[in-house]
């Protein structure tokens, strides 16, 4: 059992929730803010996506994420920013028996491209998508070759960002570890386990373990599912060892019929935490357990280098 958590609150995703919920955050202040009532709720961690502010859709605009991360760092609110790298990986195959004939929902570049708003803000960490996956029902692929991590991978190496190795099945554990082993992600590696989306990996105690159980020596780790396993793959989590995550993005409901906010997730996360006598880790002790900077210190130096702080 692990009992000094991080909980990385994931608050808003690009999946298809605005209208299904009151609050999904949805503009670059409203994303910001939400990443802020999380911390102050007790998340370690901020995993942010940016949407279009006009149609709520999932967005990779490199200036959304400066004005998220820009309202965040001045905040005078800790919190350890995690932005996602995996927009750019949607493939929506053609109907019937015309597959080429790709859907408006195509979004699909390569994995350099997926990287441009990290290169210019320098998060502490960015999401690694480790694998090609079915997502959902009907024509939507997620892709994310072996070719395509490689240098995702080395290209996040040179920045100095911590990559989080996102694992929807375990063919994608497979693959990181591959990627450890050719020197393309510095120890100690970092992996979410990613649970309950069709069809990938479900949410359930076997298939955390299996995947747990198959970690390299040394790493850390956490997992989450969704939904109404949001919750109880928080305690599975720690049960076996690992870290948390709860968020918008992932499940929208705190109750059945009550929609939850960032911070009503994170705090019923920490209740459970605590009530199963661990305790979740502040920002700095997160930064201390990932090897990571202390807060500001790239910052500090890239301003110092004249660049971007």
């Amino acid at each position: 059992m692990n009992h000094e958590v991080i909980v990385t609150c994931a608050v808003t995703g690009a999946g298809d929730t605005v209208g299904k919920h009151p609050a999904i955050p949805v503009t670059p202040k409203q994303i910001a803010e939400a990443a802020i009532e999380a911390a102050k709720a007790g998340a370690t961690v901020a995993h942010c996506h940016v949407r279009d502010p006009k149609t709520g859709r999932g967005s990779r605009d490199p200036q959304l994420y400066r004005e998220v991360v820009d309202r965040i760092r001045s905040s005078g609110t800790d919190v350890i920013i995690n932005l996602t790298a995996g927009m750019g990986g949607d493939l929506e195959i053609g109907p019937g028996e015309d597959p080429m004939r790709f859907g408006a929902n195509t979004d699909l570049v390569g994995g350099l491209t997926r990287l441009a708003h990290v290169e210019e803000l320098l998060p502490e960490i960015c999401t690694l998508d480790c694998g090609t996956l079915n997502f959902g029902d009907g024509d939507y692929i997620y892709v994310s070759t072996p070719a395509q991590l490689r240098a995702g991978a080395r290209r996040i190496q040179e920045l100095g960002v911590k990559p989080e190795l996102e694992i929807f099945d375990t063919g994608h554990l497979w693959f990181a570890k591959q990627l450890l082993k050719e020197g393309l992600l510095d120890a100690p590696p970092l992996f979410q386990i990613c649970l309950g989306i069709p069809w990938g990996a479900p949410a359930d105690t076997t298939t955390m373990k299996a995947m747990a159980d198959n970690l390299p020596p040394g790493a850390q780790w956490a997992g989450f599912g969704i939904g109404r396993m949001q919750m109880p793959m928080v305690a599975q989590a720690m049960l076996l060892g690992g870290h948390v995550r709860v968020g918008l993005e992932d499940n929208i409901w705190l109750d059945k019929g009550v929609p939850a906010t960032n911070g009503t997730l994170v705090q019923r996360a920490v209740e459970i935490i605590e009530r199963l006598g661990a305790r979740a880790l502040t920002p700095a002790e997160g930064r201390r357990k990932l090897g990571l900077p202390a807060r500001g210190e790239r910052q500090l130096e890239r301003r110092e280098a004249g660049q971007y702080a």
